[in-house]
């Protein structure tokens, strides 16, 4: 029989292999990398190559149409120089901050108390559908209510006896603005994640703490917060790296203006590169940018996991 040791005067002889056998392994290795070598044709293509193509491009001096000048190092270097750089960077990091703060923050807290009232489903689909609005329509939305003349928001604080402001004007309120803008519109995704994990925790738990004395608060903190821990580093993640790329609604609030003072990183990319044409620089901030957001995604996914395995 294959695959069993024969013994033949008292000498066990190696088995014998079963070709067959052997055959149908290797077919299915071969036929699992073949199933993989469509998303490793994507990547190449799509993600890779143009990585490594702009890498080459942020080391040139290059208009788009003349012959790129190597230039080596020096695109990075102009970053400490550049005044509008800085200020989209501080800009960047503004928008995280507070892009974190709320549009996280204000979507557990929605979730939380939309999982426990009644009408859940109507309270979900009023903070859901600012979602389904794209950012350009909802830059639009915000940009007349920031209106100094015919806006919703300076007319409201007339009548309340307070003076207007020039919203998408003034530095750093426009910035500000944008902000809860932009909160308004992302806080339903996060809340729609946060109701999955509250809705997937066990009730026995709770309702024991509840019974043991515990308060709201020490139960949400103790209790129901722990749990949630893996739908929050989804949920951090994902922000995370929608903040540094936010583009659309600031080119259409304020262009990066006035005078590419709300610009972030994102912003001065673009402009940079398609309407200045300073191809190789644009590409020299699309790599700072791209090496940040995977530094501190990196970064923040291996605290969480160290921390999870350790408990």
């Amino acid at each position: 029989m294959p695959n069993k040791k024969v013994k033949e005067g008292g000498l066990s002889h190696p088995p014998f292999f079963n070709l067959k056998e052997v055959l149908g392994l290797v077919g299915e290795k071969i036929s699992a990398y073949l199933f993989m070598v469509p998303a490793i044709v994507m990547v190449v293509l799509f993600l890779l190559i143009p990585a490594g193509y702009t890498v080459v491009v942020s080391l040139t001096k290059w208009d788009g149409l003349s012959t790129p000048q190597f230039i080596g190092l020096g695109n990075y270097l102009r970053f400490i120089k550049d005044t509008v750089f800085l200020t989209s960077l501080k800009n960047t990091v503004i928008w995280v901050i507070f892009t974190l703060a709320l549009s996280v923050l204000l979507g557990l807290l929605i979730a939380y108390f939309v999982n426990r009232v009644r009408f859940a489903s109507l309270f979900k689909s009023v903070f859901y559908i600012p979602l389904t609005i794209s950012a350009v329509t909802t830059g639009l939305i915000w940009l007349w209510m920031y209106s100094p003349d015919l806006g919703v928001i300076n007319t409201a604080l007339n009548a309340l006896g307070f003076p207007g402001r020039s919203w998408m004007s003034e530095v750093p309120l426009n910035t500000y603005s944008m902000i809860i803008s932009w909160t308004w519109k992302t806080v339903g995704s996060n809340m729609v994640i946060f109701l999955i994990g509250l809705q997937a925790i066990p009730v026995d738990p709770v309702e024991a703490v509840k019974l043991d004395g515990a308060t709201e608060w020490q139960t949400f903190r103790y209790v129901v917060f722990p749990m949630l821990k893996p739908i929050t580093t989804v949920v951090v993640s994902m922000s995370l790296i929608n903040s540094f790329n936010i583009f659309d609604i600031i080119y259409v609030m304020t262009g990066g203006g006035p005078y590419r003072s709300s610009e972030t990183l994102a912003v001065s990319m673009f402009r940079e590169s398609f309407v200045l044409f300073h191809m190789g620089y644009g590409a020299s901030i699309a790599i700072f940018l791209s090496v940040i957001v995977l530094f501190i995604s990196w970064i923040y996914i291996r605290e969480v996991t160290r921390r999870e395995l350790r408990y």
